[in-house]
């Protein structure tokens, strides 16, 4: 492809302007192999007389090298989407497909492959690959040519076997452009209007320039921590419970040593500064607070983020920029003992500073993304529920790695109040107490990490439910018998019901027959004359049954004498009443 390249300007200029666009080669990169070819061609010119054949193909080698130059430029300056604008996934593709880039090369939005079968709408950081900003962080897509990202006046993925749809929402007005800042931030236009931005819906990331406002949140990838500003302060928060307020587990209030909070002035926000820190403001300049970088006020030509991680650390890093740099270096953390964190080593773990993770219940915790410490079933909820069996687990030397933004009861006079209070609330998961304080630490939370100490006069005291899965079953049993019994008892009476029905049926044409067979005295050759006799399954009590008198056409006098001598004939010395009685009813 390159060698062809070299006789097809076409080629040529697609060739190297790919390589522009995937970001691995940059306009400024080629400014001075340009110049550096072009004053060797001047020389070379000079030094030795050319003939028309060589001057030829010089000429058509710099013909060549403009047609990929200014291909280049083309792309470096189309750096936006029209309305009518659609793309779907490339099978082809195995990590990153790049839909729009900046000018600089830097930047790109596209489809970012996930767990090989799904995608992500992103912007990324070209050189790293690594995602600053992404449409609907709750919901995937799937790679596949149904799946589409068109621009009507909005931007919007879409994808109609599973139903995921994702918009800006700006079609109603009147957007005609999409656009990639060099700062990272996608925008939608109008003519010169921002319509929308991705900077005001950030994910899990800030980047350098952007503002973080108290409307908005950093939510990590696991969907479990959040951070957000408050009226003066900025805070980490765990979200341990569905449904519940998230707790609190790290807060940094404004130093305000250069500007103060004035209330009733506005609501504070904070901004990554390219110098190497984060800021709090609330009037602009001069800022209320400031969180250094390590690389703070350092001559480093770089690119600064600050990332919520998935175990609920606010880090900063950099690229440098003019390095050979392949990855990114950390330069901040809000949190700086791991222990410190909400859950380090898992539910019911332990963590002590500088030796690592173990349990609550003294298992060595090897692996925390395999193991589990307490393999208690569903760890969620409260216990408010009748079917919520718990036992009890209690441990000296621990305590919680953020009492200090928990409240405490200070009415518990010891332990065992203390303990008795948590064991009678359905609410409560645990609690720990200090003996040298008083303070009873209430944990109305599913049991996280726990910091171990030296000092055992702090005990915890902590619930584990009992598996669910052993409910569940228990249930499933219940039901399965009682549909058992229930079907044996309806095929019992079903039985029975048959039974005296089949009992009732058999009696009754005993007797159809026992009558039919007979034919008392002069009576037996009735029939003959072919206009009242019957046949062997016809009644034999047309009184009885009306249509068959009409059929036969019997005078009531004959059917009179006819019903008593069969009766006559059928009674005997031991069924004599039964008879007796059926013998009246011919009267």
């Amino acid at each position: 492809m390159a060698k062809q390249a070299w006789t097809n300007p076409q080629q040529f200029g697609k060739l190297f302007g790919d390589s522009l666009v995937s970001g691995k080669l940059t306009l400024n990169a080629w400014k001075p192999l340009i110049n550096k070819i072009s004053q060797r061609m001047q020389i070379k010119m000079q030094e030795k007389p050319m003939n028309s054949v060589i001057r030829s193909q010089t000429t058509h080698f710099f013909f060549l090298l403009i047609a990929s130059v200014l291909y280049m430029f083309t792309l470096a300056n189309s750096q936006e989407l029209l309305i009518g604008f659609k793309a779907n996934p490339s099978s082809s593709v195995s990590s990153f497909q790049p839909l729009l880039n900046d000018s600089t090369g830097t930047f790109s939005m596209g489809f970012l492959r996930v767990n090989q079968t799904q995608l992500a709408l992103t912007v990324i950081h070209l050189p790293s690959l690594q995602p600053l900003w992404q449409a609907d962080p709750t919901s995937l897509f799937r790679w596949s040519d149904k799946t589409q990202v068109f621009f009507n006046g909005s931007l919007v993925i879409s994808d109609p076997h599973t139903g995921s749809f994702w918009s800006t929402g700006t079609s109603q007005q009147g957007g005609d452009r999409v656009a990639l800042l060099n700062s990272s931030d996608l925008q939608i236009l109008q003519k010169e209007q921002v319509l929308w931005q991705s900077f005001n819906f950030p994910t899990n990331t800030l980047v350098e320039n952007q503002n973080f406002t108290s409307n908005m949140s950093l939510v990590s990838a696991n969907g479990v921590y959040s951070m957000r500003l408050g009226d003066d302060f900025m805070g980490l928060y765990a979200k341990f419970k569905d449904g519940e307020k998230q707790k609190i587990y790290w807060k940094h209030k404004a130093l305000e040593a250069k500007a103060h909070v004035v209330q009733g002035q506005g609501p504070i926000h904070a901004r990554l500064e390219s110098d190497g820190y984060l800021g709090m403001y609330q009037m602009e300049k001069p800022p209320v607070d400031i969180q250094p970088f390590n690389s703070y006020h350092r001559p480093i030509d770089r690119f600064l983020i600050v990332r919520l991680e998935l175990d609920g650390n606010l880090k900063g890093y950099y690229w440098a920029q003019a390095q050979a740099q392949t990855d990114w270096v950390l330069d901040y953390q809000a949190v700086t003992e791991t222990c410190e964190l909400p859950s380090p080593c898992g539910s019911y773990g332990l963590c002590r500073p500088g030796s690592g993770c173990s349990c609550l219940d003294n298992r060595t915790q090897v692996n925390t993304g395999s193991f589990q410490c307490i393999d208690g079933g569903d760890q969620s909820g409260d216990f408010c529920s009748r079917n919520d069996d718990f036992w009890i687990l209690r441990r000296k030397g621990v305590e919680l790695p953020f009492k200090e933004l928990m409240s405490s009861d200070t009415t518990s006079s010891s332990l065992e109040e203390c303990e008795l209070s948590c064991q009678n609330n359905c609410s409560c998961w645990g609690s720990v107490y200090n003996n040298a304080t008083g303070f009873c630490y209430f944990v109305d939370y599913p049991i996280q990490t726990l910091v171990g100490v030296g000092d055992e006069s702090k005990v915890g005291f902590f619930k584990v439910r009992t598996k669910r899965e052993g409910h569940k079953k228990m249930k499933v049993g219940i039901r399965v018998l009682g549909t058992v019994i229930l079907v044996l008892v309806g095929v019992l009476l079903g039985y029975g019901v048959y039974r005296i029905w089949n009992r009732r049926r058999r009696g009754t044409k005993r007797i159809l027959e026992e009558t039919t067979e007979v034919s008392p005295g002069p009576y037996k050759d009735l029939g003959k004359d072919g206009r009242v006799g019957r046949r062997h399954h016809e009644p034999a009590f047309p009184h009885i049954y009306p249509e068959a008198r009409n059929s036969y056409s019997i005078s009531w006098a004959m059917e009179h004498e006819l019903c008593q001598n069969i009766f006559a004939a059928l009674a005997r010395p031991g069924r004599a009443l039964s008879w007796a009685g059926r013998l009246s009813s011919c009267n």
